[in-house]
């Protein structure tokens, strides 16, 4: 229910007011069906870190509009007598922070560069003059304009995993590629292995798929053990710069996982979209492909170029591509064709713009982090050598209820019970430093604001249950 709330808290006027305008707004367009039934208000009071009477308030307002009903024994119902299926639709924060933007709230929630670079803006200069001498060229590629898969496959050939163009799909984003190979994979009740915590994003994909999800700490210690009596149908890594924490899989660590599902024939997708986000001086490892060819592989440019291009890849055995190339051409007959012109050119800007953003980068995590410790003492904030994010741990709390109040603070970030299933994450938060100075500087000042005024649910004690001998 607090996922489903996104931004409730962060408008203007009393906050009875808005909770009650946000559960209108999720009841009158169906995400809330007639019957379903709503928390308590003393369990909602401590999960959205507000007042009991909030709460009450809330729904008082509520019921007085004929909107729910509220009866002794029973508890608080949408009004209506038969519970109906929800809409279909996602309520993960990060994807939240997207559908209900606030031009006056700093997000720290989805990382991506803050504005398309030269480079961008050049290759679409070039771009206009083939685009204008093209003639017999309808326009739809279901696996992505042939020239921009070819010059995929030799970036791979020339760091290390020999590829050619029938391998290669190129999808709208890496978030695409992910929901591809979910839809191709995944059935319901299906178990896919994923490490915790990781990208929600990955998560989003195999929910929506009806994935069960079977979690391993970072670095996939038990994998094996986990193929073999799980029986997963897809397995999931970040080999590089993993998101959020940053880690980097050692040479054994990624053979050891790669020779383990090829010997238990599990498809292992290695998810490298933030794999080119290293810190000046940091060396890259090739792709996981160059070690095992039949990993599949996810690559794209909204990290280490600009989100707004929307051009992501698949790297995988041709009968795969083939597969999903079809999955693809139901929903998305190939497309932006002028942005793959664009991309065509661009692929090479990731190694020769390399030197540039990796300085960028530790300015911003270096910075962050500064003004963080500065500020938030308390907090523990590891550092990394890549990436775009911290995982940062709170001293007391968690990261869910932090998030409400932060809302409040003209801030958003993601909370880190929304990225691992596991349920392991639910003291920390991720931040991402991808803003100018300035703008991270005002974060942590609103962060630090929040965390003055916030005030944590008490806990529940669960008293064990007895050894059983």
């Amino acid at each position: 229910m607090t996922e489903r709330l996104g931004r409730w808290s962060s408008g203007r006027g009393p906050l009875y007011v808005l909770l009650a305008g946000r559960l209108r707004q999720l009841i009158d367009d169906g995400e809330l069906a007639a019957g379903a039934v709503l928390p308590p208000d003393r369990v909602f009071a401590k999960q959205l870190a507000v007042g009991r009477n909030t709460v009450i308030a809330a729904y008082e307002l509520l019921e007085s509009e004929g909107r729910i009903v509220r009866r002794r024994g029973s508890g608080t119902r949408v009004a209506g007598g038969v519970v109906e299926t929800a809409s279909d639709t996602t309520s993960a924060p990060m994807f939240l922070n997207l559908l209900e933007p606030r031009a006056d709230l700093i997000s720290l929630a989805c990382a991506a560069p803050e504005a398309p670079p030269q480079v961008v803006t050049e290759a679409y200069a070039e771009m206009v003059p083939v685009l204008a001498g093209m003639t017999a060229e309808i326009g739809y590629h279901p696996a992505g304009y042939p020239p921009l898969r070819a010059a995929i496959a030799e970036r791979y050939t020339r760091l290390g995993a020999p590829t050619g163009p029938e391998r290669i799909l190129v999808t709208n984003g890496g978030q695409q590629a992910l929901s591809l190979l979910a839809r191709a994979f995944v059935r319901p009740g299906d178990r896919v292995v994923v490490e915790t915590p990781t990208y929600p994003g990955a998560l989003e994909a195999f929910h929506e798929e009806a994935a069960v999800l079977t979690t391993l700490p970072i670095g996939f210690a038990g994998f094996e053990a986990a193929l073999r009596t799980r029986r997963p149908v897809l397995a999931y890594a970040t080999p590089t710069f993993q998101n959020p924490t940053g880690t980097v899989l050692s040479g054994l660590q990624r053979r050891r996982i790669a020779e383990v599902a090829a010997a238990q024939d599990v498809p292992l997708i290695a998810d490298e979209i933030t794999a080119d986000l290293g810190f000046p001086g940091i060396e890259m490892p090739p792709p996981l492909a160059a070690d095992a060819d039949e990993v599949i592989s996810i690559g794209s440019l909204s990290k280490n170029i600009w989100g707004g291009l929307r051009v992501g890849w698949i790297r995988a055995a041709e009968p795969v591509i083939a597969r999903l190339t079809r999955l693809r051409a139901v929903h998305d007959l190939g497309g932006n064709l002028p942005a793959q012109l664009a991309a065509t050119g661009l692929i090479s800007s990731i190694d020769t713009t390399a030197p540039q953003r990796a300085t960028r980068l530790r300015t911003g995590h270096d910075f962050l982090r500064a003004k963080l410790a500065a500020a938030l003492p308390e907090w523990e904030v590891p550092p990394v050598e890549g990436g775009q994010t911290l995982w940062v741990r709170l001293p007391y709390g968690d990261g869910t209820s932090f998030a409400q109040t932060t809302l409040r603070h003209g801030i958003a970030i993601l909370a880190g019970s929304g990225l691992d299933p596991g349920g392991g994450s639910d003291d920390h938060i991720r931040l991402h430093f991808r803003h100018p100075d300035a703008v991270l500087e005002a974060a942590v000042e609103r962060l630090a604001s929040a965390w003055r005024a916030y005030h944590p649910p008490a806990r529940r004690v669960v008293t064990p249950p007895p050894l059983a001998v």
